[in-house]
């Protein structure tokens, strides 16, 4: 499922079984429209959850919701990936291919994950 879908699952308990979330970018607004609205959710949320978000990614502005995981608190570990957009692609002037990208993002996740309870 996509995250918005899953975290709101959660946010209703419905599928408890579930022991933490990871969103490969949040979509916390639409792109260029900055809001928080989509993620007041989260509040509901008892998992605990990865947020994996690129610096150039349209569809949550961190700005928004760096303070959004702080209010979270435990639950909550923002992971930022500098220069990646909402599909971690970057640019080729940061030095990093895509790939390398998204192996740093499947090591963050399983380290993340091998610390749940």
């Amino acid at each position: 499922m996509g995250g918005r879908m899953t975290s709101t699952a959660a946010s209703e308990n419905l599928i408890p079984e579930v022991r933490g979330l990871v969103f490969f970018g949040f979509p916390l607004h639409p792109p260029k429209q900055p809001a928080t609205k989509r993620g007041d959710h989260l509040a509901k949320v008892t998992q605990p959850m990865l947020f994996l978000q690129g610096t150039r990614d349209d569809l949550a502005d961190l700005k928004l919701l760096k303070p959004i995981c702080k209010m979270l608190g435990d639950r909550a570990t923002l992971d930022v990936i500098e220069g990646a957009d909402h599909s971690f692609h970057v640019l080729k002037s940061s030095g990093k291919s895509d790939s390398k990208i998204l192996c740093e993002l499947a090591h963050t996740t399983a380290d993340w994950a091998s610390k749940l309870e």
